[in-house]
């Protein structure tokens, strides 16, 4: 059984960091295209960073530059961290793991809330 578990969102000031980590387990992990993805009330889920199986990285345009998405094969995990974090920011942040159509795995999400 596949399973995606994120950790580490909560409550941080305009300006502060969050690191969100998600681990996975049930699944070769190393073959898959990995990602965050957020959703915040009333919107769409929306992609904020991908990782390939490569280490090719990709960002939301709103995202470049404040953020950086990692993933560690041996470990099993993907990580997120955020920096500069501002309150349009807050949001259920989802861990992804997918390989096109066939192969797509959402975690339970852990909340990111950003206070002006």
């Amino acid at each position: 059984q596949v399973q995606l578990v994120e950790s580490g969102g909560g409550l941080v000031q305009a300006g502060g960091s969050l690191r969100l980590s998600c681990a996975a387990s049930g699944i070769t992990f190393s073959i898959y295209v990995m990602g965050w993805y957020r959703q915040a009330p009333g919107k769409q889920r929306e992609l904020v960073a991908a990782v390939t199986t490569e280490g090719r990285t990709n960002y939301a345009d709103a995202m470049k530059g404040r953020f950086t998405i990692s993933r560690e094969n041996a470990k099993n995990t993907v990580s997120l961290q955020m920096m500069s974090l501002k309150p349009e920011d807050t949001a259920v942040y989802y861990c992804n793991l997918r390989s096109g159509a066939a192969i797509n795995y959402w975690g339970q999400g852990t909340q990111v809330t950003v206070s002006s």
